[in-house]
């Protein structure tokens, strides 16, 4: 493994789904049972520094050639939960974003047209072969998607300051049946009282998406290492999830001035992270 392995890959952050074992048909089922009894099972960053190290080559490598079999586990209150990493699946989905991200000579750089080109017909093929294939985590960069936060709630928030070498955590975790019923009452909500637009549309998606997973999963919303781009002491601050919260209840209310001191605050919070981004 190249020297990037050392590097704290920072700014992404994560939507996981973590299913449990029964999930899962045979042979996975006893793959991951195996796998969760593991004692050296790979962290959080490991999978980043990866995808980090295939840029690497010459060519680089845009798309692992064999899925990961790795996955994060979860012990809920004594059931084993899994959340498969499925690399090359989200590499390539991905890869399909880029062009919307980034200045087509960045992106030319980055990843020659050749070899987008070979990757996209290679995910072509498999997607023929795998219809309903999907992933058990989504990916941000630079940012939470105001959406992710419908499904949790501030009671559900975990925060570790950090100290040292150990960085600050930021996440939440919430059994699925009540991301998808927050989902439920926040598109009913949104739907009687705005128009229809990114919002409104990121909160569908991600509505289906979770309806594709076993009920009695959990869903973790994560800081990833955008805790890196935040000072501390606005981290410790940061209750964007009860934001979301009180905005879509002011606007059940027909309370338009909460709704928009809430909205108000979560664009102040974020600019700073939007800041940032740009300055890099």
């Amino acid at each position: 493994m190249p020297k990037v392995s050392s590097v704290v890959v920072p700014y992404a952050t994560y939507l996981r789904v973590y299913e449990p074992l029964a999930a899962f048909p045979e042979p996975e089922r006893t793959h991951w049972a195996r796998y969760a009894r593991r004692p050296d099972r790979p962290s959080y960053q490991d999978e980043l520094r990866r995808s980090l190290a295939d840029l690497l080559p010459t060519p680089p490598i845009a798309v692992p050639v064999h899925e990961s079999s790795d996955a994060f586990v979860l012990d809920v209150d004594g059931v084993v939960c899994v959340c498969p990493w499925r690399t090359r699946l989200r590499g390539w989905q991905a890869l399909g974003d880029l062009a919307e991200e980034l200045p087509p000579p960045v992106l030319d750089a980055v990843l020659p047209p050749l070899v987008r080109d070979q990757a996209a017909q290679d995910y072509e093929r498999w997607l023929a072969r795998n219809p309903d294939a999907r992933p058990w985590i989504r990916t941000a960069t630079w940012q939470i998607p105001l959406n992710w936060f419908v499904l949790v709630s501030d009671e559900e928030r975990r925060y570790e300051k950090g100290s040292g070498e150990v960085p600050p955590m930021l996440r939440y975790r919430t059994p699925m049946v009540q991301a998808r019923r927050r989902v439920a009452r926040a598109l009913r909500t949104l739907k009687d009282t705005i128009e229809e637009g990114p919002l409104i549309d990121g909160l569908v998606d991600v509505g289906r998406w979770l309806e594709e997973f076993h009920p009695r999963s959990l869903v973790e919303l994560d800081y990833g290492g955008l805790v890196h781009a935040v000072p501390a002491g606005q981290l410790a601050d940061d209750h964007s999830a009860a934001d979301v919260a009180d905005g879509i209840e002011a606007l059940r209310r027909g309370d338009g001035m909460a709704a928009g001191e809430a909205y108000g605050r979560l664009v102040e919070r974020w600019r700073a992270v939007r800041d940032r981004r740009s300055a890099n």
